[in-house]
């Protein structure tokens, strides 16, 4: 169990995506943050990450690793498909 507040994770995933974002837009890529809910991060990949073969493990071994070492390891990324912004509780 994370013993963090969906809203005490806001600020530090912020932040570990914004040390994340240079690595993606080298690449010609993108991410943004949506929101933290039940613990989950929901992000949403831009650019040339939208597509890309490489995507699912730029999530899964890029953003959810740095954010599991730097935060704390049982937090899970979620992208969220263009359009869904505003529906995250059905993904």
């Amino acid at each position: 169990m994370i013993p963090f507040t969906d809203e005490e994770l806001m600020q530090p995933v912020k932040n570990v995506i914004d040390k994340i974002r240079p690595s993606l837009a080298l690449d010609g890529g993108d991410i943004d943050f949506i929101t933290v809910k039940n613990s989950k991060v929901y992000v949403q990949l831009k650019g040339a990450c939208v597509g890309c073969a490489s995507s699912g493990n730029t999530l899964k071994y890029g953003v959810e690793r740095q954010l599991r070492m730097d935060i704390h390891p049982e937090l899970v990324v979620v992208n969220v498909p263009f359009g869904m912004e505003n529906d995250i509780e059905n993904l």
